[in-house]
């Protein structure tokens, strides 16, 4: 039988700091109602102090991911991370995580697709695995989306927090794993979501600060409409195309950007909420953390298996579905846990 990548552990880890729809409240015209209704969250996690960068989430993430599984960093031979908020230009953020956690012999890089960044990643490092050139392959989704967000600003300011989660591919050879995907991407959609300056179009300045360009600019109905319709449209294509129904499907892991946006997908694909990962109440949207950090909550709930359909949606616009059978039943608990 022809290898697959299957994702053989999963590691996380969120700030200890929580800001709440109640401290929203007093940074701008808003209310707990109101976020709620339209979004789903409750609370999200922010990283604080000084020096702390995206790498910070991604080294616990994979250090949780590694003492979970036993594996060693050493045996590692590629590390990538999807990010929209690297520590630096350059060098990448994997480089840096690579060298905290001790994976000598990898190599590693970074992946930007906002939103769907984890996506793309988790289907790239799957190549590596299936090709035979890698026998171990981490994918990190880490952001530390308070670094972009102006909290002055409540359509952006409620929506995200910062998180990581890591995924271990590894070969396997009894049709689980990675099965399909489907990805995809318009760079029309620029206009509606970005980030205006710190690039080389506009790079930073005294001006560029002041005008305040530096921030997430959403504009929130296009790109709701947007993601409802090919977000839901795309996960069903990946079901219909695979032979899964609401009978077959057993979880449906999707980009957590809005509670509204989830159930669209989840009605679109013919499933009720109880096959749904849900977990945008206690995180916010942490972009490229969204999915990882659902499999490392619902791990124990997953088994040998179980068809799951993952789902994102991010700027650009990209978008995208993989279809994954799950490789491991629930192991016993330990420390790292």
């Amino acid at each position: 039988m022809k290898i697959t990548a299957a994702i053989s552990g999963v590691g996380s880890y969120v700030p200890d700091y929580v800001l709440t729809n109640q401290e929203l409240e007093t940074l701008v015209d808003t209310t707990d109602e109101w976020i709620m209704s339209r979004t789903g969250i409750k609370e999200r996690h922010i990283l604080k102090g000084d020096d702390q960068g995206t790498s910070v989430m991604g080294i616990k993430a994979v250090e949780n991911l590694l003492a979970k599984t036993g594996v060693a960093a050493a045996d590692i031979d590629l590390i990538i991370c999807a990010t929209t908020t690297p520590d630096l230009v350059f060098p990448a953020t994997a480089n840096i995580i690579s060298a905290a956690v001790g994976a000598t012999k990898a190599f590693s890089f970074d992946m930007q697709a906002a939103c769907s960044g984890f996506m793309y990643a988790l289907a790239t490092g799957s190549q590596f695995i299936a090709s035979g050139t890698c026998k171990k392959v981490i994918v990190v989704g880490a952001d530390k989306m308070s670094s972009i967000i102006d909290y002055t600003d409540r359509s952006t300011c409620i929506i995200f927090g910062d998180g990581a989660g890591a995924v271990l591919l590894e070969p396997n050879h009894e049709g689980l794993g990675l099965l399909d995907q489907e990805l995809h991407s318009d760079g029309n959609g620029e206009q509606y979501l970005h980030q205006k300056a710190g690039g080389s179009r506009r790079p930073p300045s005294a001006e560029t600060v002041a005008r305040r360009e530096h921030y997430v600019y959403q504009e929130g109905a296009a790109v709701f409409k947007f993601a409802v319709k090919n977000m839901a449209d795309v996960a069903a294509q990946v079901a219909e195309r695979n032979g899964l129904n609401a009978d077959t499907i057993d979880w449906l892991v999707p980009h957590q950007a809005n509670k509204r946006i989830i159930d669209a997908t989840a009605h679109r694909v013919g499933i009720g909420p109880e096959k749904v990962m849900l977990n945008i109440h206690r995180y916010g949207n942490t972009t490229n953390g969204t999915i990882p950090l659902c499999l490392s909550d619902y791990e124990h709930q997953l088994r040998k298996g179980d068809n799951l359909i993952i789902a994102a949606f991010g700027g650009g616009f990209t978008w995208g579905s993989l279809y994954l059978k799950w490789a491991y039943d629930p192991r016993p608990a330990t420390a790292a846990q």
